[in-house]
């Protein structure tokens, strides 16, 4: 089998919802799967990460021995339960949203988890909390880990912050760097509205990729992860 007929079987939904039917929903917390089915239904629904990305997550959460952590942008929770239940029972979150009614769909299931006591779920725009956080020097490479899926076009500028606050060795994570395989595309083959995002997430993928701080690798599982480990 040509290399070129193996990748056009990987890029297939037949695949995709293999491994989240064999792999991912059989292992998936209940109170996840909850949250998940509530964003079925709720506005804009199809902005909570990815299943099978989530995955990976709470896998490298646990590598890593996480226990202080950083998300920015909750939306309805999916990725800040997945955190909370791959974390210590001392662990904690600072969860970072301007939309807490949107966070607050999933706040049953967080509760029904029993681990809304390892969250700090703050209602404001991220940089101003990141800035605050950046403003006592004890929280410099204080954090294991992050994550972000917020506005793509602050994505640089929350990298600029968070790579002060995670510690070296730490992980950050950033959702939807491939936008839906826009960033290969043409401009002219993109559709209007994806267009503004296109040109945030290629300027934020070239800008990461020559960013010596960090090792990264771009993972194309959900809509793009692109993982960051801090090297100095």
């Amino acid at each position: 089998m040509t290399a070129d007929k193996n990748r056009s079987i990987l890029q297939t939904e037949d695949l995709t919802k293999y491994i989240l039917e064999t792999s991912v929903y059989p292992r998936e917390a209940e109170t996840l799967k909850d949250i998940r089915n509530a964003n079925q239904s709720y506005p804009m629904g199809f902005m909570g990460t990815a299943p099978d990305a989530g995955q990976l997550m709470a896998i490298l959460l646990k590598l890593l021995n996480a226990k202080k952590t950083i998300e920015v942008g909750v939306f309805t929770g999916y990725s800040l339960l997945l955190t909370a239940l791959s974390i210590p029972d001392d662990g904690k979150i600072i969860a970072v949203d301007p939309d807490r009614k949107a966070y607050e769909v999933g706040l049953p299931s967080i509760k029904k988890a029993g681990v809304e006591h390892k969250i700090d779920f703050i209602e404001s725009e991220a940089l101003p909390v990141l800035d605050k956080l950046l403003e006592n020097p004890s929280n410099d490479g204080n954090f294991d880990f992050a994550f972000v899926d917020a506005d793509k076009h602050n994505y640089w500028n929350y990298h600029e912050k968070l790579i002060k606050l995670i510690k070296i060795g730490g992980l950050v994570i950033y959702d939807n760097t491939l936008w839906g395989g826009t960033v290969a595309l043409p401009e002219e083959a993109v559709l209007g509205h994806k267009k503004k995002i296109r040109q945030d997430a290629l300027a934020f993928n070239e800008a990461i990729a020559s960013d010596t701080r960090v090792e990264i690798c771009v993972a194309s599982i959900g809509d793009g992860f692109t993982i960051c480990r801090r090297a100095h």
